[in-house]
């Protein structure tokens, strides 16, 4: 490496004028050589250039060799310099060469590989690229088979169908299994598309045999990741391998993560509900995993119902108006009388999104009337719910449901014999008097506020005035 040593690029060389230009190559090499890692980055980028002045040849016999000789180095810098190799086809000498670089780099270059792979035939693949890759999902660095697993997709595309099924499916087996979580969390990611990528011709067998087999096993991973990542796609397998299959391999696996303790996890599962409901249908849906649902939400543990309520907007927006006024409405109202607070007040905010969800209409014939008959329970808590509700509920309802319908249930509630929901009553009426018009609250909200005003208890004088100040009702 004596002659790239000794070689000092000209500034016609590079074909510039700047700084770039008169890069000294021996500076290169003492980069490449440094303790510090960012020195060592920086001299990476600079490959290019030190190519263009080197010329085809003299990178072929001199720069990549040195490259292979010299860089015995951290993951971090190897990646580096698999990402700049990936684009250095041209500067060895086109396709012809392209082979070089995969001879030539320690670090067994995916990047370079994925870019390599699509100029050059099947026969060259084989011999080429295949035994590269093949070590690059072996390699003891664990960030080289996480590249491996995170360039999946691209790497299967590339190289075609043949390749794929004899030599990218065993490897793309170990990523799935590999000792290292993040390696297996990249393979879970890629699951959906190399099913999608593969040829349609015997694809269901493929991926029966050869890859769920891996995936259950990744369902009962000891890392959240994992599963989470895993949970992300495999709804979309439902649409690959049809309704008996979705039925009898696929939904076990969906069940199985609705219960999951990560919350990531479950959500990604109830949020791609809809590509299992187009295979298989509401009515085997609902048999299925409605039941599961439906446990969650009755969970003795308030943290867990607490999860299915906060998913549950999104719930309804998968499974659709009529399916959630049939199955999930009851459970909703049901959490509005739930012993814990944080549970009621969740439940509250819930029916907001609902309301936005499926529109005024909706919420008018189905949710508000339900609202208000709560203003009669015995139990002063769950009056006080509908107190809350209306709050929240006025804003998205609009004007006349709240005029019609939540005014005069509110005020109904103001002669309450509890002083808690009295001063509720004063601080609903300030909460919902932006959504009423001018009328409404001079002729029905003042004289009410005026009598709170005039309370016995302290709160709920201070609250009546409060109300009657922030309205401008005195």
């Amino acid at each position: 490496m004596a002659g790239v040593a000794g070689t000092r690029m000209g500034q016609g060389a590079a074909g510039g004028d700047g700084d770039d230009s008169l890069y000294p190559i021996a500076v290169l090499i003492d980069e490449l050589r440094n303790e510090d890692v960012q020195l060592r980055l920086n001299s990476i980028k600079k490959l290019s250039t030190i190519a263009l002045a080197l010329g085809v040849e003299r990178t072929r016999t001199e720069l990549l060799p040195f490259l292979t000789d010299t860089i015995y180095d951290e993951d971090e810098v190897l990646l580096a310099l698999a990402e700049q190799l990936g684009n250095f086809t041209g500067l060895v000498g086109g396709p012809d060469f392209a082979h070089c670089l995969l001879d030539s780099v320690r670090l067994l270059a995916v990047e370079a590989c994925v870019n390599i792979a699509q100029l050059l035939s099947e026969d060259d693949l084989e011999a080429l690229v295949m035994p590269t890759l093949g070590q690059a999902a072996e390699d003891k660095s664990w960030r080289v088979r996480y590249m491996v697993a995170d360039k999946f997709s691209e790497l299967q595309k590339a190289v075609g169908p043949k390749i794929t099924l004899n030599d990218l499916i065993p490897a793309f087996q170990n990523l799935l299994k590999d000792c290292e979580a993040e390696v297996r969390a990249a393979a879970a990611h890629k699951v959906k598309e190399l099913c999608e990528n593969l040829p349609m011709e015997g694809r269901e067998t493929i991926i029966m045999n050869q890859i769920l087999p891996y995936i259950k096993e990744l369902v009962s991973d000891t890392n959240q990741h994992v599963k989470s990542a895993l949970a992300s796609v495999i709804m979309g397998l439902s649409t690959i391998l049809g309704k008996g299959n979705t039925i009898e391999h696929l939904l076990p696996l969906f069940l199985a993560q609705l219960k999951d303790e990560c919350p990531e996890v479950r959500l990604n599962i109830i949020s791609n509900l809809d590509c299992v409901n187009e295979v298989i249908g509401i009515r085997q849906l609902s048999q299925s995993l409605l039941p599961a649902i439906v446990e969650l939400a009755e969970d003795a543990k308030w943290r867990v119902r607490l999860a299915i309520i906060e998913y549950m907007p999104l719930l309804a927006g998968q499974l659709g108006v009529e399916f959630f006024d049939e199955k999930l409405n009851s459970l909703c109202m049901a959490w509005l009388v739930d012993h814990v607070y944080a549970i009621r007040e969740a439940a509250t905010n819930g029916l907001v999104k609902l309301v936005q969800k499926f529109g005024k209409e909706w919420a008018q014939n189905t949710i508000v009337p339900k609202v208000l008959v709560m203003a009669n329970d015995p139990n002063y808590l769950h009056r006080m719910t509908t107190l809350f509700c209306i709050n929240a509920l006025s804003e998205a309802c609009g004007q006349e449901i709240t005029t019609k319908q939540m005014l005069p249930v509110v005020l109904k509630m103001a002669r309450d014999q509890v002083a808690n929901v009295r001063f509720n009553v004063a601080k609903s009426l300030q909460k919902i008097g932006p959504v009423l018009d001018t009328n409404a609250l001079q002729e029905e909200v003042k004289p009410v506020l005026q009598k709170l005003g005039q309370d016995e208890d302290v709160d709920v004088k201070y609250f009546a005035q409060e109300a009657i100040s922030v309205l401008a009702l005195a």
